[in-house]
């Protein structure tokens, strides 16, 4: 019954007869998902359920008409009221009663009935109240909306029909329909047999019709969504079209455009085959969606009117049915190419009610007899363009350790994914800190084991500088402090590329019976930091913080030489080569060019926060000022010793930009300064007046694990030999702004002028014990000692900003040189695509987590698995697989397969020699091949493709899309490559183009250097998902 319908209803039955039928079918009727019940206000229905229990046909609790008048929010619109509650506001009713209700009672006139469905929500049946609102319009006159109540469980096909009927659209008229959410965004609305509630319409979207044109266009891909980036008149090559990045999504254009480029697919879905074989109710399958969806990407690209398109809906479905590709993370192209041929597949199934067949072992039969049968098996579940097209078979042999038991089945295959065989060494890049302080880092570039440890590397760099390994430590720098420190048996693995290693020479005694007389050593990490001061106005204290910069340094010292007057000295001479001397006219004295605020705030607090306890400030003598009886004789032992004449072995020199002989450069590690602010509480060390001793505990340990992951890369110069600096200077030098280095007073100088010295200087830094990101400052060790290490001693050398700008030299810091072996060129290792093939029909054992259970044993084996080549496909997807993954290491293989464009034969591989009149040949051709350029972390995805009508190679790069030649085809990058079986190419109907100045040739380079990542080369809004 209609809304505005009415009938003369018929006389009721007696009181008691309508009680008896109404509760009848109130407790016989069950909610099932479809059926209609029908909203009755609870007053009316109350009042007619007393008038039927107490009262006769005269009665004055006589019900009346039907009134639903207080449940709406109004009479003109009959909205419902928000929020009204069952057997509060209202009751629901079945179908049944309802019409024996209105057919004795009648309803007021111009209400509409409240006729709500039975929708299946997630685990529960319920009566939809409030049901979904919908906006209609058509996109030739979006101005004129209507809006519409739909249950969840209408069908689409519903919203389509009365969108023709509210805008008297033919019922012939070939049309599609949008949703557009509250936010803007469109998609399309594809199966028109699916429910309100699955399609995700909701309240408040609307849906947008629109008519096929007369030219068998439609107006608009996405209805005001979308910016065309394609010319009006613009006709192109079918085929030839970009498709747009939208953020991180090359993998995703170089899988489709192989894909499009795959003739007998491509002209499967511009024949529209695919409409008569969508498998909407495949459990496995998208519900058609991810077809259709690829569907309108092809016919999109193949129609010769787009320069590039948006893939944006295609994206979004992929998002919904494969969370793993949600949002714009970077992903693997042959991953999605492996879903989407799956997804594919069930979408476009052919078998619409699976069986469950039992596989079968060979048991001894022939081989042919038992692929037949596994192969026939196969398309009894398996049935698609997809399985027409990339499904072959192999033949799977498993041999059982213990009792020899052989199992054979033949399985079916989409891909082929072959390894490449893996060198058993590394090249590493390394800077090398040689022990001569006036000597740059130089970098080396060193052939390690790939299995190796860090003694290996020690090794193979002592080779190269004459430094025994017994003097070197391994680090990793980063951000300008130590990211860790490795034990010398720690393996290479750990070490990635992208890291920042650094090797430093240490002071070592050479000989055992030294060692046995030499003092206990501690190896001491040592940090720069620069001050800025601040104040609190409220409370008035003052604190600082501190900024790491520069590289750090490790120093092998002995235990007497951990003093602050001893550790200052040591540092000066480490750092001479960037650290200037004071001369002595800037020697600052207490009280004169010191500022008394800055002077008190200094003895008062630490790094951080103000302390109240005063603290004598440190008086050191400088070298510049101090003779040589006053310097530690452990200090001279151990640093002092550092020979003038010490040099590195001979290095390649190259001439700089500016012609000079001795190149430089500045380490690139050190382009990041690492901003902390530490206001934790902690003693000053610049108190002298207790012992200088320090309790050290054994050093074996160098390592500080951190598990934190960062990006840094360097490049560099080989060291030329550079004389130690003069500590005479010329008043001409001085004048250049030269650095210079003050002289030592004479030995023999008077005791009163030392001290009238060590109480008038200024030190250029002071030195805290810190931890081991060079942050938090520790404690004084015991008995009053300056320092206290507990493990792994770290020690920060912190400088105000006007000392550090008067006597720290940055771009001296930065500096350093290439040994020769930088320029050596690494040798690019080249492979041949059957010795791939070959290594993936080898025998393997398999391996712990993918035990197979032998059924005479009965227990699981690691059994032995050989994989044989039975049947190859029409369109052969071959995955190089140069991503490999270990317990320990994570590496990309860049060799070079070298992989024939036409002619590969594949008749040496296949198990089956003998072939029939009715078999095809093994010969086939490439077509397409997807390329990575880049490491683990990020990279960038490009497709070269042979386009099926022309005959010629595009190189497609997200949007841009240029001529390939055949010679640029085969590089380090390809990744998945597609080839087609030559009895099923057909001829180019066009001849192949000439080169314009639209489609250019880029010309041949290097492949690892001619490719970036690209994520950005179109501006173009991004969906969230």
């Amino acid at each position: 019954m209609t809304a505005n319908s009415r009938c003369s209803f018929a006389k009721p039955p007696g009181l008691e007869t309508q009680l008896r039928e109404i509760e009848s079918l109130l407790r016989q009727c069950e909610l099932r998902a479809g059926d209609s019940w029908y909203v009755v206000e609870r007053r009316w229905y109350e009042q007619w359920k007393e008038f039927v229990e107490n009262g006769d046909q005269n009665s004055s609790s006589f019900p009346g008409q039907i009134n639903n008048a207080e449940l709406f929010e109004d009479l003109e619109s009959y909205h419902l009221k928000e929020r009204l509650v069952e057997n509060e506001d209202f009751m629901l009713v079945p179908a049944d009663a309802w019409h024996k209700l209105l057919g004795w009672y009648g309803m007021v006139d111009g209400q509409p009935p409240l006729e709500r469905k039975v929708v299946d929500l997630p685990s529960t049946l319920k009566v939809e109240v409030y049901p979904v609102e919908i906006f209609l319009c058509l996109h030739s006159n979006m101005e004129n909306v209507v809006s519409s109540q739909f249950s969840r469980a209408d069908d689409i096909q519903s919203i389509q029909r009365t969108i023709c009927e509210t805008f008297s659209v033919p019922q012939a008229s070939e049309c599609r329909l949008w949703m557009k959410s509250s936010d803007g965004s469109c998609e399309r609305l594809r199966n028109v047999h699916v429910s309100v509630l699955d399609a995700c319409l909701s309240s408040g979207m609307t849906v947008i019709m629109e008519t096929r044109n007369a030219d068998g266009t439609w107006p608009s891909s996405r209805p005001q969504i979308i910016n065309s980036v394609e010319e009006q008149d613009y006709q192109g090559q079918p085929g030839v079209c970009g498709l747009v990045n939208l953020g991180n999504t090359c993998f995703m254009n170089s899988a489709l455009q192989c894909l499009s480029n795959t003739p007998p697919l491509t002209e499967y879905f511009l024949q529209s085959s695919y409409l008569e074989e969508l498998n909407f109710t495949n459990p496995l399958g998208m519900k058609g969606e991810i077809a259709e969806a690829y569907a309108d990407v092809i016919k999109q690209m193949w129609s010769g009117r787009h320069h590039s398109m948006v893939p944006r809906v295609f994206k979004t479905k992929v998002g919904h049915f494969a969370s793993q590709f949600l949002g714009y993370q970077q992903h693997d192209s042959q991953e999605l190419l492996s879903f989407l041929l799956d997804g594919l597949h069930e979408d476009l199934n052919r078998v619409k009610n699976k069986e469950y067949i039992e596989l079968c072992d060979a048991n001894g039969r022939p081989d042919q007899q038992v692929a037949e049968e596994a192969w026939r098996n196969h398309l009894r579940r398996n049935d698609s363009v997809i399985v027409d097209t990339f499904h072959g078979l192999f033949k799977s042999t498993l041999v059982c350790p213990e009792c020899r038991k052989i199992s054979v089945t033949f399985d079916p295959f989409c891909y082929l994914s072959v390894p490449l065989p893996a060198s058993k060494e590394r090249v590493m890049e390394i800077f090398f800190v040689s022990l001569d302080p006036y000597a740059k880092p130089a970098q080396h570039r060193v052939v390690v084991p790939k299995a190796g440890k860090v003694s290996d590397l020690c090794a193979a760099l002592s080779e190269m500088t004459g430094v025994p390994p017994s003097k070197m430590v391994v680090a990793d720098v980063f951000n300008h402090h130590f990211y860790k420190i490795y034990n010398i048996d720690e393996s290479l693995s750990c070490i990635l590329d992208r890291d920042d290693i650094f090797v430093y020479e240490l002071n070592t005694p050479k000989q055992r019976e030294e060692q046995l007389q030499q003092e206990e050593r501690v190896l001491l990490a040592l940090y720069l930091r620069e001050r800025s001061y601040c104040r609190d106005l409220s409370s008035g204290s003052s604190s600082y913080g501190t900024t790491l910069f520069g590289h750090p340094l490790l120093l092998s010292v002995p235990i007497s030489c951990c003093s602050q007057e001893a550790l200052y000295n040591l540092f000066l001479q480490r750092l001479a080569r960037y650290v200037r001397c004071p001369d002595p006219s800037e020697e600052l004295e207490e009280g004169e060019e010191d500022n008394d605020e800055e002077q008190q705030q200094q003895k008062s607090q630490t790094n951080g926060i103000s302390d109240g306890e005063e603290q004598e400030e440190l008086e050191l003598p400088h070298p510049c000022c101090a003779d040589a009886n006053s310097l530690s004789e452990s200090t001279n032992s151990a640093e002092s010793h550092l020979d003038a004449n010490h040099t590195e072995p001979p290095l390649d020199s190259d001439v700089t930009k500016n012609g000079s002989q001795d190149q430089t450069e500045p380490l690139a590690s050190s382009s990041a300064n690492a901003s902390i602010t530490d206001t934790s509480s902690s003693v000053s060390v610049t108190d002298t007046s207790s012992s200088t001793n320090v309790s050290i505990t054994d050093t074996s340990s160098c390592t500080d694990d951190m598990n934190t992951s960062r990006n840094s890369n360097a490049s560099s110069e080989p060291p030329a030999e550079q004389p130690q600096q003069s500590c005479d200077t010329t008043e001409e030098e001085k004048e250049d702004g030269q650095e210079a280095c003050s002289p030592r007073l004479p030995a023999n100088e008077q005791p009163d002028k030392r001290n009238t010295c060590r109480r008038r200087r200024k030190t250029l830094f002071t030195i805290q014990a810190v931890n081991s990101n060079g942050t938090t400052e520790r404690k004084r060790g015991e008995g009053g000692s300056a320092v206290s290490f507990s493990s792994q001693p770290y020690v920060a050398i912190d400088w105000d900003p006007d000392m550090k700008k008067r006597f720290y030299n940055e771009n001296e810091a930065e500096k350093y040189v290439k040994h020769s072996s930088m320029e050596v060129p690494q040798q690019q290792n080249t492979v041949q695509l059957q010795e791939c093939i070959e290594l993936f029909t080898t025998v393997e054992t398999l391996e712990e987590e993918n035990p197979w259970y032998c059924p005479v044993c009965k227990k699981h084996q690691l059994a032995t698995k050989k994989l044989d080549l039975w049947s190859l496909p029409e369109v052969l997807i071959i995955h190089l697989k140069r991503f490999s993954y270990t317990k320990f290491t994570r590496e990309k293989l860049e060799s070079i397969v070298d992989f024939p464009l036409r002619n590969l034969d594949f008749s040496g591989c296949l198990l089956r020699k003998n072939l029939s009149n009715g078999e095809p040949p093994s010969r086939y051709d490439l077509i397409a091949v997807s390329n990575h350029y880049g490491g683990l972390r990020d990279g960038h995805y490009t497709s070269y493709a042979r386009n099926k009508d022309n005959g010629q190679w595009y190189d497609f790069d997200d949007s841009k899309v240029t001529y390939a030649r055949e010679d640029e085809i085969v590089t380090n990058a390809a990744y998945v490559l597609f080839y087609q079986r030559q009895d099923k190419i057909r001829k180019p109907t066009l001849p192949a183009p000439n080169a314009s100045p639209a489609l250019a040739t880029r010309p041949t380079g290097d492949a690892t250097s001619s490719k970036c990542n690209t994520s950005e080369l179109e501006a173009v809004p991004v969906e969230t998902d």
